[in-house]
């Protein structure tokens, strides 16, 4: 198992190159030059060539490139061009606000998700069946920003009910302004588990060896908790893990939206400043994050299913037998 794990964080060295190339040099050839943004249209040609200096950004593209590799080498992800704070630090302090909004998300996918695909898979082809998988599909084509919009204006605007901007202060205040961004958040992710959880389930649902259970008189909440969803579970987690990563990358638009104050949001801003350092960072963060959260999806696939438990230790033993 651990030189599985080693492995892919070796996989992961080329992905974090190509990311950081990729973005670097959009973020060059996009209009408009970051110091200027800084110092506004009325600043003298003195001051810009000083600040330009200063940033380094008078060196050619490729000299930026390798300074800002070699640093990252190091642990450095440089220091914001507008408020030159350390990008390190701005992102930990964001992070976790994003962290909770992710959670909350996929919280509500869940809470959703794996009771209306249950319900669909048991009830196949009837109303019940055909509406579930109608109001998923919607869920699944409906963009995220509109559904928060629609959120704002009938629970905040109109109810007022819930708060439509910000973080609060203390449990309740937090609690209270995660429930829209978490819902408008969750919602598509709910639509994918639905299906999937429908999907697994009815691969499940007409084995021979839940026939027998019926037969021994095993009550059939028992059949369906311990003996369908359980054998039907790999899907689903592999949904959930993707889309528990995305929720990490894809809440930008969500926290726009309601002003949350977390990484996405940070990052739109810095992009809007064309503060590279920033960006860069938080791609950085961000794609580790997933790449993560995919491994320990990977993980968990062990304690699910013993068969595949068993095919790591099959793997170590040939690799021990190959080494002797």
């Amino acid at each position: 198992m651990h030189k599985y794990v080693l492995k892919r964080f070796a996989m992961l060295i080329p992905v974090l190159i190509g990311v950081t190339f990729i973005v670097f040099f959009i973020l060059a050839l996009t209009p408009g030059d970051p110091v200027t943004i800084i110092l506004g249209d009325n600043a003298t040609a003195e001051n810009i060539a000083k600040l330009t200096e200063e940033l380094g950004l008078d060196d050619p593209l490729l000299v930026r490139y390798g300074r800002y590799m070699l640093n990252l080498l190091k642990g450095d992800l440089g220091k914001s061009y507008s408020n030159q704070l350390s990008v390190a630090d701005q992102i930990l302090e964001r992070f976790p606000n994003t962290f909770i909004l992710a959670v909350a998300a996929i919280l509500v996918a869940l809470i959703i998700g794996i009771p209306v695909g249950i319900i669909s898979a048991k009830k196949q082809y009837t109303w019940l069946d055909n509406t579930f998988m109608v109001l998923a599909l919607v869920g699944v084509s409906m963009p995220v920003f509109w559904l928060g919009l629609v959120l704002v204006i009938v629970f905040s605007l109109n109810l007022r009910w819930l708060p439509s901007q910000g973080m609060g202060q203390g449990f309740m205040g937090i609690l209270k302004s995660l429930v829209l961004p978490a819902v408008s958040l969750g919602a598509g992710s709910a639509a994918m588990v639905a299906r999937m959880t429908r999907s697994s389930m009815l691969e499940v649902i007409r084995q021979d060896y839940i026939d027998t259970a019926r037969a021994k008189g095993v009550k059939e909440s028992t059949i369906t908790i311990r003996h369908m969803l359980k054998n039907a579970l790999i899907p689903i987690i592999t949904v959930v893990g993707l889309q528990f990563g995305q929720l990490l990358g894809g809440a930008v638009l969500t926290e726009t939206v309601f002003s949350w104050p977390g990484l996405g949001r940070f990052m739109v801003e810095a992009i809007k400043k064309k503060d590279t350092p920033s960006v860069l960072g938080s791609v950085i963060f961000l794609s580790v994050a997933f790449s993560i959260v995919n491994l320990l999806i990977d993980i968990l696939y062990a304690y699910v299913d013993p068969r595949i438990k068993s095919q790591y230790k099959v793997q170590s033993a040939l690799g021990r037998r190959r080494g002797e």
